[in-house]
């Protein structure tokens, strides 16, 4: 059985941006396109939220990104969701202005999904909040995936 991958926005901008001029962000793609060539050892999964973000901004750039996910199953944003991102919020876990990063986690979590891949280590792939999250989940009986960037779950073996 494949493991499940909710695929965060961020790893899907990397994907399919005009090379970036910075070498940080030439090295997220590049790591994110090696990554991608895994891709089916994996069951990949998305959100509307995802699929909402995705589609914002020029129109050209966001019609490549959903392309790309044009086969991706979409889970949906139920309360349940909706209940644990606010909470993550309200609770000053996430900061309001993450709100959506708190949408990514809960659907995430809700669909007990095996990793959630993501480049937004400010409010997602981040040690400190990753710790507060599991600490709330853990006391309404859920379970934080593995939150992850491409880099960690691509492995030794399969970097170039």
């Amino acid at each position: 059985m494949k493991r499940k991958v909710y695929i965060e926005t961020s790893v899907i901008s990397y994907l399919t941006a005009r090379p970036s001029k910075t070498i940080l962000g030439a090295a997220h793609q590049q790591i994110t396109l090696a990554w991608w060539q895994t891709r089916n050892q994996y069951e990949l999964l998305v959100s509307e939220s995802v699929l909402r973000e995705c589609g914002a901004g020029d129109t050209s750039a966001a019609q490549k990104r959903l392309d790309v996910l044009s086969d991706v199953p979409l889970l949906l944003i139920n309360e349940q969701v909706l209940n644990i991102a606010e909470a993550l919020v309200d609770q000053g876990i996430v900061p309001s202005k993450a709100a959506e990063d708190a949408l990514h986690i809960a659907v995430a979590t809700v669909y007990a999904v095996d990793y959630l891949l993501t480049w937004n280590c400010r409010h997602i792939a981040n040690p400190e909040m990753q710790r507060s999250i599991a600490a709330y989940l853990e006391q309404i009986g859920l379970f934080l995936p593995f939150i992850c960037t491409p880099e960690e779950l691509l492995g030794e073996e399969n970097a170039e």
